[in-house]
């Protein structure tokens, strides 16, 4: 038996939950204890999408009563309780089954009609499904009880875009979205819908009325895209995918291509200028010297791979999607990988953070790119996505080099004066200035631990290294440098 370690995904009645939570006229019953309130309404998105709670959401508080006699009662009394307060008022509902409901067989399907007729019950399949797969059951859900009933024989409208997938709780998603729509609108389309994020469920038939569909995520909303019968297509990462995304965009929406052109032009003159001028300035010789590891959701794994492999030409020693594939690491392997050699970046969630910091992985250095964790992504200006996206991950990687860099640059501490007055050690020459015998096991100990550091920082890493040996020498009154004073002086590092 394998002990699960740290948990990337969550269940599915957290993905169905982030969905529905995004409508303004509907509001949520979960069936569920009150500490599931507690974590998902308040503690998740606070933490991550920086939304104090969700107003939409409420829990039937199910108690060990309820385990025994079922939770019918307790449903009835929540919906009894928020028509009372008016909170129902011009809105839809929707009562979610979660892990501990399911438990207990607490499928409200039918008797939910007696008490609204226009209610619905989700079952989450929570203790079976993660939360990729609860947020694509979410989308073809809506669709097929709030969407596809009420579709008018209103044409397809040529110009007109739904942006399906960015919902609450997704890495990035404001970024991203604001990049996506950037560029749509930046070669003549015209957003319909971002469903579910900017739209209300009376809008969902609105689904129907777009001539194309951007997928945002590649781990949901592909399905949905599917019925909706549209041409569809796959948000895009770096310069090479967003190049060839608009001009396929440009086509579906028979947009002149002349336009389409323009405008791809006027983006390499303006947000794709930083990229040119990193790439000639000195910066562009540390890509390929330098690699990188990423651990996210699928999207941004295939992306990334994409954009930093293949277009900066740095070395992706590995990388693994959420859920992983069959040919990728889980969390054990990533932690016993990242804790044997950690590469110079590490993209990806507060678990990849915790493994760096456990192996005291000087050098390396983790940049967010996934959840779980409490990392905020709230603002427009951090894309991974599109040419904005392009710009913005160079100029954080070259941020990291330079503090890559400056980890094993050799510091001068500032102590106390000496009783005559005098700066400790005053007259003698600088430690760096001085020099001692090594034996042949030591050079070769230090130089193996050497090549366990990012290149970038060898020379620097080499340096402190030594001086330290040095320092534990002279301390131990030792004429030259052994191998027990490197290992000495490695276990301080």
């Amino acid at each position: 038996m394998q002990l699960i370690r740290d948990i990337p995904s969550s269940s599915s009645f957290w993905g169905a939950t982030w969905v529905f939570g995004c409508f303004p006229d509907l509001h949520i019953i979960g069936d569920a204890p009150i500490g599931c309130y507690n974590l998902l309404g308040v503690a998740v998105t606070n933490y991550t999408d920086a939304l104090p709670h969700l107003a939409n959401f409420t829990p039937t508080s199910i108690s060990q009563q309820d385990v025994i006699n079922g939770t019918t009662q307790t449903l009835k009394k929540t919906f009894e309780n928020l028509l009372s307060l008016g909170y129902l008022e011009n809105k839809r509902l929707i009562v979610l089954s979660s892990a501990e409901s399911e438990m207990i067989g607490a499928n409200h399907a039918q008797y939910l009609v007696t008490l609204d007729p226009q209610a619905r019950f989700f079952w989450s399949q929570s203790l079976e499904q993660d939360e990729w797969v609860g947020r694509e059951r979410a989308l073809l859900f809506l669709w097929e009880e709030y969407g596809k009933p009420f579709v008018s024989a209103k044409k397809v409208e040529a110009k007109k875009v739904n942006i399906i997938g960015p919902s609450l709780g997704c890495f990035n998603s404001s970024a991203d979205l604001h990049e996506i729509k950037r560029l749509i609108t930046g070669i003549g389309g015209e957003i319909n819908l971002v469903y579910p994020y900017e739209a209300k469920l009376a809008e969902t038939p609105q689904l129907a009325e777009a001539a194309a569909n951007i997928v945002l995520y590649r781990e949901f909303g592909e399905e949905l895209a599917k019925v909706l019968g549209q041409p569809y297509l796959f948000a895009p990462f770096g310069l090479k995918d967003t190049t060839a995304f608009l001009q396929e965009l440009g086509k579906i929406l028979n947009l002149p291509a002349e336009n389409v052109e323009a405008f791809i032009a006027q983006e390499k003159r303006t947000t794709l200028q930083p990229v040119w001028d990193l790439w000639l300035g000195p910066q562009s010789d540390w890509f390929a010297t330098i690699d990188c590891a990423i651990v996210a959701s699928r999207s941004y794994v295939d992306g990334l791979k994409r954009f930093l492999g293949e277009e900066l030409g740095m070395k992706v020693v590995w990388a693994a999607g959420r859920p992983h594939r069959a040919d990728e690491p889980d969390t054990l392997e990533i932690r016993a990988k990242l804790h044997e050699k950690a590469p110079t970046f590490v993209f990806g969630s507060i678990n990849e953070k915790i493994y760096l910091a456990e192996a005291n992985a000087k050098g390396t250095f983790h940049i967010p790119a996934a959840f779980p964790g409490p990392i905020v992504r709230r603002t427009t200006g951090t894309p991974f996505m599109g040419f904005a996206g392009t710009a913005h991950l160079m100029q954080e990687i070259i941020n990291r080099l330079y503090e890559t860099v400056f980890n094993f640059l050799p510091i001068e501490t500032i102590s106390s004066p000496s009783p005559t007055g005098m700066p400790p050690g005053a007259g003698k020459p600088p430690v760096n200035m001085q020099t001692m015998p090594w034996t042949k096991e030591a050079t070769e100990r230090l130089q193996q631990e050497v090549e366990n550091v990012p290149y970038l920082s060898r020379i620097s890493a080499s340096q402190t290294w030594r001086q330290a040996a040095e320092t534990v020498a002279r301390a131990q009154g030792s004429a030259n440098i052994t191998l027990e004073i490197v290992e000495i002086a490695l276990k301080a590092k």
